[in-house]
């Protein structure tokens, strides 16, 4: 038997605001949005979505999430175009210790959640 992924969550203090932001990031649709969170999926019966959970508004995020999302550009698309695009969506760079030469971008949402962007298809970043 086993068990089957179904959603990844993010904690966030304003959920509405990391949803929206991470919609437009997946351009996935807002499938659910309660008191209880907002959640996201590529489309109603998906199998797999992501969960945006409050959390209290002074339950800050301080240390580095020990769990990140890894995204590429979609086919037709540039690493430099999609970074461009995160950006413009609010995204911010940070510096977790990467390498100058790493083959992945490290952002952030509007809450500081570490996310990757990986420059080529092909790419994983290391663990």
């Amino acid at each position: 038997m086993g068990s089957r992924f179904c959603a990844l969550a993010i904690d966030a203090i304003d959920i509405r605001t990391v949803a929206a932001f991470w919609s437009r990031v997946l351009e996935w649709p807002i499938i659910e949005d309660t008191e209880e969170g907002v959640g996201l999926a590529p489309g109603e019966g998906a199998g797999f979505g992501l969960d945006v959970l409050p959390v209290p508004p002074g339950e800050r995020k301080t240390v580095k999430n020990r769990l990140h999302i890894d995204i590429r550009p979609r086919a037709g698309s540039t690493a430099e175009e999609e970074l461009q695009r995160l950006l413009g969506l609010g995204a911010e760079r940070v510096d977790v210790g990467q390498s100058d030469n790493a083959p992945w971008t490290v952002l952030a949402d509007p809450e500081g959640n570490e996310f990757c962007l990986l420059h080529r298809a092909d790419e994983h970043p290391a663990p």
